[in-house]
């Protein structure tokens, strides 16, 4: 097979395509076929109306009740997770720097600062260690999470996501990756993870009366819930949260989830903020932390009278810093795109070991830079007990006890202080701190120095094989840079009402609105997390600057990832000049199709020679409209005007053969004319004259276990088809493993009738036809799927608008939408990937082309 050949097979995006590596495809059809879509949308069956029959106002109130119960067990649970890992990473963390920082002591009089060294190297890489050899584990741990889940409540399925196995592994890789000291946050990220874990876990374990928690459209709503509450608990921002799962995470949002999925925020941020602020100041019931990542109270020192937190002529500086963090985060999205691209060229297709050597070495790395930058390029200052003036000295009084320990001393004399080893001996949220709320404390130099070593630190970090977010470094990298220019108008301007640290959270802002390209969520998140309302404006224009400069030049993080993965993520809606598009020019006519009643050979034929997950029930025309035409001249006027309106799935079919023999690729015409092999009729015969033609003479006849003939013609291969509905595959392979069937010499009435709690039994890990044995079967037996099949699905006209299409599939959260036309033939399918964007601007150009 060739490479491009592979290509079409594995529907990856147009930009890995022209990538000329094996590898790179391969990992891309792997990931993209290991898993499936969703089915957001409701099967309305017979099994389906009958527990709707016996549904009462009782029962709709009780479950309701247990969804509302199952999302605050979501919230306590994600509060949960979230102070253990945080408890154990401030203890091993503390460990650590407690023990490097005596050796640094005492080896600075002694000179064996190789020996400290070596110490830090012996605790990270261990750490490291251990998170890479749980991501072996389960693979899906690694990273942020936040592709997953974006990936999911899309409707693409990713394969063991929501495993129990996943769970620890992710849990436990946060908390060993934190503690070792690489370049990435773990805590945000790895909370929303693990909040949609558990609350899987939870809906397979536990046997609900209610068939409905037994789908993927209610397993969404709870991983809506659970996004949000992941980032709920760690910015201790619950509306945040809920804005974070609306804006980012959901593509299907109604009005009653919103206050599902903030009281799942609420529980996780005050169980959280219940345990932390009992455990740190035994004071239970007090709710002292809101968060895991709390950026303190912002206020002017009361000596300093010129100090404002925020004027009208900040906001111009505000503005230019949101512009040079796009750029920034713009830059850092195609340095880490190249790197990914990199990784799964050389990394991924090779042993597993290769991926723990590689963590291991960006570990080594990040500790030699720290200790050797701290060593090297840091700036012994004076710490003085007393105000200063100037910014050349640190005040202590006045300072908040957390914010005041973590200055560091290496290598510097007595009553001095290390300012690169502040930032880079401390862990992340600390940093934060120091850079929020400590005046003078940092020269333009060392700002400008740790930036930069952050910046490709943290690039480089993100997409190893352990589990890294970026959320705190991007905020650490936007704090220096927003210091750096606060520190750059103090100095050289003399702007002396300017408060360090409102530009520090600016550029902490800009910094990362340029990466994730977020705006609504993160103005809110931030706003809550300083606790300053006042904030709103400046925080909200800094991001929308951002992000709309970002964008000029690439797409953000999470979305470049989604993209190099090959998913077929649904953007929110579709570029204007898609709507010179429609219904007939994405979909695809080329069906497999399955009869009311078909034989068991056939279907099993079917489910074993097909991927696909759903299959449209129909049953052949063979009318004969031309008795009707005779002796009445306005009879004949309409069914002639019908006819010449009506899309046949033959006519297209030939259309878009013939595009393919004018294609220059010599391959494409080789694949053309192996599958047609036909002559066209001749031109001076009309085509619907053809069709009536055919429609006078019976088709030949075709069994369900029939296969077509090669020598029918276009139209007999593509007879038209009354379409009756949509049956799943996983409903045939349920039906098959359940012997669901008759004889010929029986009637349909006497086949077995499986319940709606049978036939949800299996999810959502229904058997593999290729697993089951079959040879119990008769395979002449009948298998009638009316009763099973969805008899009512979506379905739009061949002349729809893409832009209406895109908006339904999207909206309603649909897995197939088949296209039907005037007379209820059904002439196509459409599915996820016919409205990917690189499939509809490749449709766009052969418009183009046949205008």
């Amino acid at each position: 097979m060739s490479l491009q050949a592979l290509v079409v097979l594995c529907h990856c995006d147009r930009e890995k395509t022209s990538v000329t590596s094996w590898s790179l495809l391969l990992y891309c059809c792997l990931w993209c076929h290991a898993g499936s879509n969703l089915d957001y949308d409701r099967c309305i069956n017979d099994p389906y109306l009958e527990v709707l029959e016996s549904m009462d106002n009782k029962k709709a109130r009780k479950y309701e009740a247990v969804k509302w119960m199952m999302v605050f067990a979501i919230g306590v649970c994600t509060g949960l997770v979230g102070l253990f890992v945080d408890f154990f990473v401030r203890l091993f963390t503390q460990l650590k720097f407690r023990v490097v920082q005596s050796s640094v002591e005492e080896c600075t009089e002694k000179g064996c600062l190789a020996l400290s060294l070596l110490e830090l190297l012996g605790f990270n890489l261990t750490f490291v260690f251990l998170a890479s050899l749980l991501v072996l584990i389960q693979p899906v741990a690694a990273g942020s999470g936040i592709p997953e889940i974006k990936c999911y409540l899309n409707g693409v399925k990713v394969p063991g996501v929501v495993r129990l196995r996943t769970v620890v592994c992710k849990a436990m890789g946060v908390l060993f990756s934190v503690a070792g000291g690489i370049t990435e946050g773990g805590e945000m990220k790895g909370k929303a993870l693990l909040s949609v874990q558990f609350q899987s876990i939870s809906l397979r374990k536990i046997q609900f009366n209610f068939p409905y928690f037994r789908s993927d459209r209610d397993k969404r709503d709870f991983v809506s819930a659970g996004a949000a509450a992941g980032v709920a608990a760690a910015f201790g921002a619950p509306i945040g949260g809920t804005l974070f799962s609306l804006e980012e995470g959901s593509s299907f949002w109604n009005q009653g989830l919103t206050w599902k999925v903030l009281f799942c925020s609420m529980a996780a941020t005050f169980t959280l903020n219940f345990f932390r602020s009992g455990i740190q100041f035994g004071s239970w019931g007090s709710f002292q932390l809101p968060g895991l990542l709390n950026f303190g109270e912002f206020k002017c020192s009361e000596s300093d009278k010129k100090c404002h937190l925020w004027t009208a002529v900040d906001l111009g500086f505000f503005i230019l810093m949101g512009f040079i963090g796009g750029l920034l985060g713009a830059t850092f999205n195609c340095l880490n795109k190249r790197l990914a691209k990199y990784r799964m060229r050389n990394v991924h297709p090779k042993p597993k070991l290769v991926r723990v050597l590689e963590s291991l070495l960006v570990s080594l790395t990040t500790t030699v830079v720290v200790f050797v930058a701290s060593m090297v390029l840091g700036e012994c200052r004076q710490m003085s007990s007393t105000s200063h003036s100037g910014n050349d000295t640190l005040s202590v009084q006045g300072m908040s006890e957390d914010v005041n320990s973590s200055i560091k001393t290496f290598f510097c004399p007595n009553e001095t202080y290390n300012d690169m080893a502040t930032l880079f001996f401390n862990p992340q949220e600390s940093a934060i701190l120091q850079l929020f709320h400590q005046d003078g404390t940092f020269s333009p130099v060392t700002l400008s120095l740790f930036f930069l070593l952050y910046f490709l630190l943290s690039c480089w970090t993100y997409g190893i094989s352990v589990p890294s977010g970026l959320f705190v470094p991007s905020l650490l990298c936007g704090a220096a840079f927003g210091r750096l220019v606060a520190n750059l108008l103090k100095s050289y301007i003399g702007l002396d009402h300017i408060y360090s640290g409102t530009f520090a959270l600016i550029g902490a802002a800009a910094f990362l609105g340029g990466v994730v390209r977020m705006t609504i969520s993160l103005t809110v998140i931030l706003i809550e997390s300083t606790n300053e309302i006042t904030y709103g404006l400046p925080i909200m224009i800094t991001l929308m600057v951002a992000k709309w400069t970002g964008d000029f030049f690439n797409k953000g993080i999470y979305d470049i990832h989604v993209n190099l993965r090959g998913v077929p993520l649904l953007e929110w809606e579709t570029e204007v000049e898609m709507d010179k598009l429609r219904a007939s020019d994405i979909m695809e006519p080329n069906l497999t199709y399955v009869y009311p009643h078909t034989r068991i050979q056939s279907l099993v034929s079917i489910l074993r020679t097909t991927v696909h997950h759903a299959f449209p029930v129909v049953t052949e025309n063979r009318g004969n409209e031309r008795e009707f035409m005779k002796g009445n001249q306005l009879i004949s006027n309409n069914i002639k005007f019908k006819k010449s309106s009506i899309l046949t799935r033959a006519g297209e079919q030939r259309k878009r053969s013939q595009s393919m023999k004018s294609y220059p690729s010599s391959e494409l015409r080789n694949m053309c004319d192996e599958h047609i092999t036909t002559e066209e009729p001749p031109e001076k015969e009309d085509l619907l004259q053809q069709m009536l033609e055919r429609r006078y003479t019976p088709y030949p006849n075709l069994y369900p276990d029939q296969s077509p003939s090669e020598e029918w013609t276009m139209e007999e291969r593509f007879r038209p088809l009354t379409f009756h509905g949509l049956i799943l595959r996983s409903q045939l392979v349920t039906l098959l493993v359940r012997g669901v069937c008759y004889s010929e010499s029986q009637s349909s009435a006497s086949q077995p009738r499986l319940s709606h709690a049978e036939m949800s039994e299996d999810y959502p890990r229904y058997p593999d036809i290729h697993d089951l044995d079959l040879t119990l079967l008769n395979p002449r037996m009948i298998v009638d799927v009316t009763p099973y099949m969805n008899p009512s699905p979506f379905a739009v006209s061949p002349n729809t608008h893409v832009s209406q299409v895109f908006n339904l599939f999207r909206t309603m959260g649909l897995r197939h939408l088949p296209v039907v036309n005037a007379v209820g033939e059904i002439v196509g399918i459409i599915t996820r990937h016919n409205l990917t964007h690189e499939f509809l601007q490749a449709r766009l150009r052969q418009h183009y082309q046949t205008i």
